[in-house]
């Protein structure tokens, strides 16, 4: 036992605790994601394990939820980079309107509860508008799971968290203004320097960003590019922060500014890893935060405070959904989704109690509250899901609230060179939704020349593919010219799509057998449109015209039959089998 103890001696502490971390993870999504309960939950249980409520693996000191913070961060960043300031502009009476109208009627309404329940008036009105803020991280967490950021219901709950993301600022000067010691209150000074760090920002993102990140791509530094993102995303919390704003709305603001840049899936693609895991770790945080002892304690009081917090909102966010127009289905998902309170109320709890507006125990209490809330969150979606489900079979609906038709859809092209250029003119006139995607910068000002709007990124990369909407696109054309990357990227798109239309342009007959055995559905070599009708063209010329539609027709069929021989026998010995077929056949 004691080379036991001696060997644990000799472990690194910081990889000790990192591996707890994520093997503590890894187990709990992976049990809940099987039992169709989502990540959140899964987090949000490893994180309950591991903490001092738990097995007592990691002991909680405050600094891993501010550390964790970035990943929400991190995640506003992306889902900036996903809203053009053109959409962001059509979306301001959602923003305004419903926003505005959830946080103070919520807000009012919890002010009177806690009050009622002797909480002090500056207390109640602190609390009742901190807990009126729901989490962006389950909220767009759990949206991006299930695929409905763009569904009317996703976008109008997008609307009501983007508004409360922009509540923080107000909200802290209130908590300034309400503390009894308070020596400090309205100031303008700190309003012009917020709304100053937010113009500057706006228009270092609108000249500085694209010119940065087209300088990398010229350099080809892929390494840099990565880090150059992540740059970006750091510097924009960081000024924001400075400025005593929100760091997500700043690197919201910097996600917007480079939405509609030829970058954007290309950002979105070197940042996705890092989102992804330190939101994951902001969920674990949340679970190891909550005193899970005391709410044990007072398991009435949390569980029924959480329940009546998540019924109460849920029922606001209801009828405010209903009244500006949803279908009771969107109402509901959306009241499911925004019924917990937000990672902003640890924050406001913990000011509220070092300003004395309420006690410490109620605080206590109050973060072991939010903590059960956001634990509901899934639970409650599957169960409104349930429900909807039910009700349908019942009245014989299917289910699907009415939409506005979106086109014929949407089509991503990679690669635009000769080929592609032409794919996406005919697509096009057909009237398709098209994401192009090209890794040359300087094909990309050309056509831009030409009013086409042409996203940077590796057309070979999954990953890129993926952020440019390979799951849900119509169809995936890839007329990019690398031959080995072009039959990977068939390999791992099959793989992980494996009912998506693929259509690959290929260099030669060799690479063309390849992109069919990789899961090509339709695959054109490059040349050999152009060259049948240069044969009959010059044939015609010549004064051979005569039955040269018979001789398209017979030369494909061959052409076909020899693709077919190689692919099955290998390209020397299907060449073999053609040519002494077709010799036997004259000679005969």
């Amino acid at each position: 036992m004691e080379w036991l103890i001696e060997a644990l001696g000799r472990v690194d502490p910081m990889l000790a605790t990192a591996s707890i971390w994520l093997g503590a993870s890894v187990a709990a999504v992976a049990v809940f994601k099987r039992l169709g309960l989502g990540s959140v939950l899964g987090y949000l249980a490893a994180g309950a394990a591991i903490g001092p409520s738990g097995l007592g693996l990691i002991a909680y000191t405050g600094e891993e939820l501010h550390v964790a913070e970035f990943g929400v961060v991190l995640l506003l960043f992306v889902i900036g980079l996903e809203l053009q300031p053109s959409r962001l502009w059509r979306m301001r009476s959602e923003i305004l309107g419903l926003g505005l109208a959830q946080v103070l009627v919520t807000g009012a309404i919890l002010a009177l509860e806690l009050e009622g329940i002797g909480f002090a008036h500056a207390g109640a009105i602190l609390v009742g508008l901190a807990l009126a803020l729901s989490s962006t991280a389950f909220g767009v967490q759990i949206l991006r799971e299930r695929r409905e950021m763009q569904s009317p219901y996703g976008r109008r709950a997008f609307s009501i968290l983007l508004f409360q993301d922009m509540a923080v600022v107000p909200l802290l000067a209130l908590a300034a203004f309400l503390a009894p010691t308070g020596d400090a209150g309205f100031n303008v000074a700190d309003v012009a320097l917020g709304v100053l760090a937010i113009a500057g920002l706006l228009i270092a993102g609108k000249v500085a960003l694209p010119w940065f990140f087209r300088v990398l791509a010229l350099w080809k530094a892929n390494e840099a590019f990565t880090a150059g993102a992540l740059l970006i995303v750091v510097n924009s919390a960081l000024v924001m922060q400075a400025a005593g704003l929100s760091m997500a709305l700043g690197a919201f603001l910097a996600g917007v500014m480079l939405a509609e840049t030829e970058f954007r899936h290309q950002v979105e693609t070197d940042i996705e890893p890092f989102r992804s895991l330190l939101l994951g770790l902001f969920f674990m945080a949340v679970g190891l935060s909550v005193d899970w002892g005391l709410a044990a304690q007072n398991l009435g009081t949390v569980l029924g405070g959480a329940t009546a917090l998540f019924a109460t909102k849920a029922l606001i966010i209801y009828a405010l959904m209903r009244r500006r127009g949803s279908g009771w289905r969107d109402s509901l998902r959306a009241a499911a989704l925004l019924g917990q309170a937000g990672e902003f109320a640890f924050v406001l709890l913990t000011i509220a109690s070092e300003s004395w507006l309420i006690g410490q125990a109620d605080s206590a209490l109050l973060t072991a509250t939010v903590g059960v809330s956001m634990a509901l969150t899934p639970a409650a979606v599957i169960g409104a899901d349930r429900w909807i489900a039910r009700r349908d079979r019942e009245t014989g609906h299917d289910g699907v609230e009415p939409v506005v038709p979106l086109g014929p859809g949407r089509v991503i092209v990679a690669g635009f060179g000769r080929a592609g250029q032409i794919v996406a003119r005919m697509l096009r006139m057909r009237g398709y939704d098209l994401t192009l995607i090209d890794n040359s910068p300087r094909r990309i000002r050309m056509a831009a020349n030409f009013g086409d709007k042409v996203f940077f990124g590796d057309g070979a990369r999954l990953d890129v593919l993926t952020m440019a909407g390979a799951a849900d696109a119509k169809a995936i054309f890839l007329c990019i010219n690398d031959r080995e990357g072009a039959r990977k990227a068939v390999e791992r798109l099959r793989e992980r799509f494996p009912d998506q239309l693929i259509l690959a342009m290929s260099y030669d007959r060799f690479s063309a057998i390849e992109m069919r055995s990789a899961g090509a559905d339709v695959v054109v070599r490059e040349v050999l449109e152009s060259a049948i009708d240069l044969a009959k063209r010059g044939l015609a010329a010549m004064g051979d015209n005569g039955d040269l539609e018979a001789l398209d027709e017979e030369f494909r069929r061959r052409d076909e039959e020899l693709m077919r021989l190689q692919t099955e026998l290998g390209h020397a010995e299907g060449a073999k089998v053609m040519r002494e077929k077709y010799e036997l056949s004259r000679s005969g």
